[in-house]
């Protein structure tokens, strides 16, 4: 059971790793204050149903499974 717990958060791990390096970066910071005014387009008011908003929820959901299975892997119930 432990092996196979390893080899699920293995997987985890490395699809993790995948889509977050696939996710655009924020642009909201000093730069976009000083020289930029509202960005506002279609694509940002509708974020909810866009593929970045997905990557971001499919990441969340992996970053809870990695935090759970890590605990139960450390405290070596199986």
């Amino acid at each position: 059971m432990q092996l196979a717990l390893t080899i699920i958060f293995l997987v985890i791990s490395v699809a993790m790793a995948v889509l977050v390096l696939s996710q655009e970066g924020k642009s909201n910071g000093l730069s976009s204050s000083i020289g930029g005014g509202s960005t506002e387009t279609y694509w940002n008011k509708n974020k909810g149903r866009s593929k970045e908003s997905i990557l971001v929820t499919v990441t969340t959901i992996l970053a809870i499974l990695f935090f759970v299975l890590a605990l139960i892997l450390s405290l070596g119930i199986f």
